[in-house]
């Protein structure tokens, strides 16, 4: 099948039968693999080489064929770094898990545009985990970009003028009556749309800092961020479709194609992700966990 992890303007990482993490090389820089080694346990490990994945800081660990990954595995893997994620505005019978699932005829998918995970919450998730469990013969690649290659690719007067900013995050897009009726319809995975949703709205700086590196990174996405405070919508738009636009250019991006027991783990607040839709006639089937987070700054 060729390599299975693409990054950067077309690069290609090397077949490993392991895993390889991925960082940005420096300053605006492509993202470069940095290591790889053989792995074949049945637990997502806390730590890589003695480095604590939650202190990497950028942003993807990718496991390419790693044994069977039941739910409770993928659920302890998580409880090794920091407690689970509740999922609040999808229909799901577990909140801690989701199944994320693309079937033949499906119009949309969850995440088909840039997007960083549930930033509506007062404190985003820091990370998520994405076990293959059915993979298409073809497509159903994500893709990763790094926002800290996109803030450090701004001018200067753009930092200085998004310094203190901050943007509005609401889940109103992709849950509650105005969105959910079109994606319950044309999707498999349903979303919230009864009279007991209400929205979710919080403030996230627009430039935020990680807590564990000290740098700083672009945080906003397509999904939930809708303006900026004391902006009107229409006034934020031109600033907000051009950041969002710069946030997802091919250099800062990476992109992994999966193979049943395949995994992607990654860092939510340095990476923006998208699921590309070009499966076909083919379904996909993808298992979903989050670590919680923190408040941004």
């Amino acid at each position: 099948m060729g390599s299975w992890l693409h990054y950067g303007l077309g690069a290609e990482a090397e077949d490993l039968p392991g895993f390889v993490v991925l960082m940005s090389a420096g300053r605006g820089g492509q993202m470069q693999p940095i290591a790889g080694r053989q792995w074949s346990a049945g637990v997502l490990p806390s730590k890589f080489q003695g480095v604590k994945l939650n202190s990497i800081g950028d942003p993807v660990l990718y496991i390419k064929n790693p044994a069977g990954l039941s739910a409770v595995a993928q659920r302890d893997s998580i409880d090794a770094i920091n407690a689970l994620n509740r999922v609040q505005y999808k229909a799901v019978p577990d909140p801690e898990v989701l199944d994320v699932v693309r079937n033949p005829g499906d119009v949309h998918i969850v995440g088909e545009e840039w997007h960083a995970d549930t930033t509506m919450t007062a404190e985003p998730p820091m990370g998520a985990i994405l076990y293959a469990i059915e993979t298409p013969p073809y497509g159903g690649d994500t893709m990763f970009a790094s926002q800290y290659a996109a803030y450090d690719a701004l001018s200067d007067g753009l930092k200085q003028t998004l310094a203190g900013m901050r943007a509005i995050h609401s889940d109103r897009k992709v849950a509650g009556p105005r969105a959910g009726g079109a994606l319950n319809n044309t999707r498999s995975v349903k979303v919230r749309d009864g009279a007991d949703w209400a929205e979710t709205i919080n403030m996230h700086p627009v430039i935020r800092t990680h807590p564990e590196t000290g740098r700083k990174l672009l945080n906003v996405n397509a999904s939930y961020t809708v303006g900026f405070e004391g902006w009107t919508e229409a006034e934020s738009a031109p600033l907000l479709n051009f950041l969002l636009e710069h946030g997802s250019r091919p250099e800062f991006t990476c992109r992994f194609r999966y193979r049943n027991g395949s995994v992607a783990f990654w860092d939510n607040r340095v990476c923006k992700h998208i699921a590309l839709h070009d499966t076909g006639p083919f379904r996909r089937v993808m298992r979903r966990t989050q670590i919680a987070g923190d408040k941004p700054y």
